[in-house]
């Protein structure tokens, strides 16, 4: 199975099998996605930042993301990824098992 992959606008789950998913996510400049209650009960997020910079906040700690740096947010963390920068932050996310439906909506295990 391969996709291209485009990086629009928000979160797109790209494809997925029974035990993994990645999706594309891009944030807007001064833009986040999660916050306060965000987490996966059933699934690790790994999460690639392609192109801009931001802040990814985990269970209170903030650390930062540039282009390369590759995070692993384990599942029930609380998380928040900020983009501080000027231009959009472009993100590779691989969630196991998977926590999303096709539309973006939590599902299984991995439901917040």
């Amino acid at each position: 199975m391969k996709k291209q992959l485009g990086f629009g606008r928000g979160f797109r789950v790209a494809f997925a099998n029974a035990r993994a998913q990645a999706a594309e996510m891009v944030i807007a400049p001064g833009a986040a996605e999660g916050g306060s209650g965000n987490r996966h009960r059933g699934a690790d997020q790994w999460l690639y930042v392609v192109s801009g910079r931001g802040v990814a906040t985990i269970d209170g700690r903030a650390l930062a993301l540039k282009r390369g740096m590759l995070l692993l947010i384990e599942r029930r963390q609380e998380h928040e990824i900020r983009n501080d920068g000027r231009s959009p932050l472009k993100t590779l996310n691989f969630y196991v098992p998977p926590a999303y439906d096709r539309r973006g909506n939590a599902i299984g295990p991995g439901k917040r």
